[in-house]
Parts: structure tokens; sequence; C-alpha cells
């Protein structure tokens, strides 16, 4: 099953901005709610859980119809196994907006770890209905199909998951949830595409492959195998002293489509730390910019912001590479704001700020990491 959180977890702002003078707690109605709301996403990234429902609460006492401050509550009376007052949040939430998706798909996740996989499955159904494009419902969904013993189902879903976030398919080759569903042929092609991927980021050999996925070496070697006779994949026989070793590469005409990594001798990615530690700092700047255009409220200048974080000749690539989902909701807020101008931003003003407030925290997970050697 997918973490709640999934492979990352939000670390807290390296600073507090200054307050526009403009904007202080007796013009802005909601300074003192989203005050506690920071306060508790920081407290929950830094997995201080009792704390941070305590600034949700407070936040709530001043807005009790602020939905993202009831899904974080929900979030972390889950991790405090608080099951029934994580359901009462997402209720609450339904009481406000009842096509909400994320509290849908939270609402299965508490079902699943109460091993009710029907209702699970109905809560996640009732989440993809409302966004057909979140990958965790769709994994969510192939999970509760497996569990259930719904082989085409579950593959079926486990498929969707992927084409939204390939990511996914790594997941779940490890994924205990999917047992009722190795033997099919479907989840074995799931299985190729991680090694075509893993083969990709740089990592040639089968002993590499079944480090960094955890996939047996037969069932590597098996997918090797598929991918070469599909024209895929091609295989070298490499001479290191006085052993042959046999090495994997995506075939020149894909390799160019897609793009590789490099890896060292040792397999393991050339850093450049100056070079990523400047990326994101001048991602950082962009959202510091970003988020004033919003606060301003002019959309046509909000717009030209959001280019930034998706032109490949500006912050793209950059994004692609560190933030890729991130990327892809900046995408969709720029079409939703050039159709629908200033009645959308209106009314998902809130979300967007969040969205570049959940960015710099995890830019500042990632200069931490950089600056402290780590990978």
């Amino acid at each position: 099953m997918k973490k709640l959180f999934g492979d990352k977890k939000e670390e807290p702002a390296t600073e507090i901005k200054p307050v526009d003078s403009t904007k202080t707690k007796l013009t802005d109605a909601n300074y003192n709610r989203n005050k506690f709301y920071k306060k508790g996403i920081s407290l929950m990234a830094d997995e201080k859980m009792e704390e941070a429902a305590r600034a949700f609460e407070d936040a709530l006492r001043i807005d009790p119809n602020h939905i993202e401050s009831l899904l974080k509550l929900g979030y972390t009376r889950f991790h405090m196994n608080d099951l029934s007052s994580a359901m009462e949040a997402y209720n609450k939430v339904h009481e406000i907006d009842v096509t909400n998706a994320e509290a849908w798909n939270l609402k299965g996740l508490i079902y699943y770890r109460q091993k009710n996989y029907e209702k699970a499955l109905d809560s996640v159904e009732k989440s993809i209905d409302s966004d057909s494009m979140d990958g965790m419902s769709w994994y969510n969904k192939a999970c509760y199909h497996s569990l259930l013993n719904h082989i085409p189902e579950s593959i079926e879903a486990l498929k969707r998951a992927i084409e939204i976030d390939v990511k996914n398919a790594k997941k779940a080759v490890k994924d205990k949830d999917f047992e009722n569903i190795r033997a099919d042929d479907g989840y074995r092609r799931i299985i190729e595409v991680v090694v075509l991927e893993s083969v990709r980021q740089g990592y040639h050999k089968v002993g590499q492959i079944v480090w960094t996925t955890m996939v047996g070496k037969l069932e590597v070697e098996d997918a090797a195998r598929k991918l070469i006779e599909k024209g895929l994949l091609i295989k070298n026989e490499k001479t290191l002293g006085l052993q042959k070793v046999e090495e994997y590469e995506i075939v020149p005409e894909l390799a160019e489509k897609i793009g590789v990594e490099k890896k060292t001798f040792f397999g393991t990615t050339k850093k450049a730390h100056p070079v990523v530690i400047q990326n994101l700092k001048e991602i950082n700047e962009a959202v510091h910019a970003a988020k004033t255009s919003i606060e301003k409220g002019d959309v046509d200048e909000i717009i030209s912001k959001l280019d930034v974080f998706i032109e490949p000749s500006k912050k793209g690539a950059q994004m692609i590479e560190y933030f890729f989902e991130e990327h892809r909701d900046i995408r969709l807020y720029k079409v939703r704001l050039t159709d629908k101008g200033a009645d959308y931003l209106q009314v998902n003003k809130q979300k967007i700020i969040d969205l570049f407030d959940n960015i710099e925290m995890m830019i500042t997970k990632k200069l931490r990491a950089e600056t402290s050697g780590q990978s």
C-alpha cells in the first residue's frame, strides 16, 4: 500500500517570509487561520503529530470550514492511529464538498487499515470519480482489488496508476498487497516497466537492478529477455579484468526519446552539488515571486510567473526532475486560470498557495540533503 505521504515527508520552509505591511492581521481575515495552519504543517513535517493536530484545531476554531486544515487534521489523527477522529475530519470535509477527491481517498485508507477492503474500494472509486488523474487513488484501487482477489481489475487499475506516474511501478513490485496478482502476465509486464526504467536511470547490470528495485534476479533476467525480444533493450558483454560482465542498454532510438542518466563505475549518480543547489535556490526564488503575484490577484501576472515552472528554457526541466507531480499541478492551474480567469482564482487561491508552500518545504529538504552529502 502506498504510504499516506508517498516517498517524501514534508518539511518546514527554511524561513518565514516577512508579512507584507498591506497584509496584516487587521486587514487579512484569514491571517490567524493561515498562521496556525502553516504551524501545523511544519510540526507535521517534524513528525510532532499531537502538536500539529492542536495547531490545525486552532485554525479550525477560527474557520471551521477550512478544508485544508480538516484534511491535515485527518492526516495527523490517522498517524496517531485515532481512526475515528480521522474519519470525523474527512466527513466534515464532505459536508462542505462531497466531491473532494482527497478526502474520499483518505477514507479508503482508514477502511484499508481496518481490513474492510470493500468499503475502501467504494471510497477510492468515489475519489477517482472526482479526480480521474489522481495516481495515488488508482494505485490504492489496485491494492484493494488485489486484496479482494479481483485480479483483472487490479491489473487495470495498476496500469492506470503507472500511466499517470511511472514511479508507481517500482512501488508495486515491493508491495505485499499485490501478492495475489504476481503470477498474472499483466503484472509481469509491470516488472518489465521497472527494469526498463532502472536501465534508463543508469543501472545496467542485473545485480544493480536487483539491488535498487528489490525484484528477484530471475524476474529481472526474464523481464530483460522480453525487453530485448521487443527491441527495447540491447545486451552487451564487457570484460572487466578476467571477468566478462553482461550489461543492458536502451536501444538508441528509444534512449533519444526518453533520455537516460549516467552513473559512475560504482553505480551512483555523479553529483554536481553546486548546480543542484543553485537550481533549487532559483526555483525557491520563483516560488516566492509566484506567491506574491497570487496574493496580488493579477491573473495575467500569475500566468506569467507560472510559465517559469513550465517552460523548458526556464525552470521547466528542473521542475520535472525534482518536482514532477507539482510540475503537473502547476500546468493544470495555468490552463484553468487561462480559461476561467479571476473566478477560478478566487475559488482556488488557497489551494495554489498551499501547493507552493509544499514546494518550499520540499526544497528545504533537498537543500539539507545536498549540503549534508546525502543522496
